[in-house]
């Protein structure tokens, strides 16, 4: 397997992209907006040169790896001849769907279809297909270049093959793959996002300020960064919709959102790429504490 497709130029999408180039897959990556893939790009090198001041890769090796990446607008034309796609669209259901369902009639049929997704089922995603067992979960963690751990999601009908395919592709880009089943939020995000959830309720009902709770949970846990502050720069609308996912999955009332979390993301408080969430990034690199004014 040599050429492969992404599917969103964000965060995620671009991260992912640069792990397959770098490691010398041919790789198209897709997105409806030109100027996302412009950002994409522009990331991918800036991460690639910061991998060239510290010594870890070459100048020789950061062009192959950009000349490794196309870029295109339009679905039918990136996933041509490609042996995987992978999905790393918005984490909406719906919007996924319509693009499985898109690369279904489009890609071969031999073509294995992978998502990204942090919580959403990956049982539901295959569905919308005609080919349930070439379907599978490889949820990467961000940032991509750096964490090693991918999360490997079999659907109800993904096959074993596919499946050892996806674990020992992981392998050759230097990730380590660990195998869960299909249930709302997998392992990671199913332990991950109540500790985060927690720890909102815990600054929601006035127990500590935010500063105070993440110090705790750094030095009395060992944690490298403290909850909020990993809610911040994960994204407060993505712990809000995982949150959410699992809810409606288990219905079980220890998922529901903290009401402090509903409020802050519909105030556009979304944490790092907003400017604005527990802290305030929006003035200086070193966050500020600013959730006080939503517990008035």
């Amino acid at each position: 397997m040599k050429d492969i497709a992404v599917i969103g130029a964000g965060t995620m999408g671009n991260g992912i992209a640069h792990v397959f180039a770098q490691n010398g897959f041919k790789v198209q990556l897709i997105d409806i907006s030109k100027n996302a893939l412009e950002k994409g790009v522009q990331t991918i090198t800036k991460n690639l040169d910061r991998m060239v001041a510290k010594e870890k890769i070459t100048s020789l090796d950061k062009e192959n790896t950009l000349n490794n990446i196309a870029c295109f607008t339009n679905i039918k034309d990136g996933v041509a001849n490609t042996e995987l796609v992978v999905e790393a669209a918005t984490e909406r259901l719906d919007l996924k769907l319509n693009i499985f369902k898109t690369l279904d009639e489009v890609c071969n049929s031999k073509t294995i279809l992978a998502t990204n997704t942090s919580s959403i089922s990956i049982t539901e995603i295959a569905a919308a297909t005609s080919r349930p067992d070439r379907v599978i979960g490889m949820h990467f963690m961000n940032p991509v270049p750096i964490m090693k751990l991918v999360e490997i999601i079999r659907g109800y009908n993904t096959s074993g093959e596919v499946t050892n395919i996806i674990m020992q592709l992981s392998k050759t880009l230097g990730k380590v793959p660990v195998e869960v089943n299909d249930y709302p939020g997998f392992v990671a995000n199913r332990i991950l996002m109540p500790m985060l959830n927690e720890s909102i309720e815990t600054l929601y009902n006035g127990v500590a300020g935010v500063e105070q709770i993440d110090t705790v949970m750094k030095l009395g846990m060992a944690h490298p960064m403290g909850p909020l502050q990993l809610a911040d720069f994960i994204g407060l609308d993505v712990c809000l919709s995982i949150l959410n996912v699992m809810y409606d999955g288990f219905k079980n009332p220890k998922y529901a959102p903290c009401p402090l979390l509903v409020n802050m993301v519909n105030a556009g408080k979304l944490g790092v790429k907003s400017g604005e969430g527990f802290y305030d990034y929006s003035e200086s690199k070193k966050a500020k504490n600013v959730s006080q004014q939503f517990l008035k």
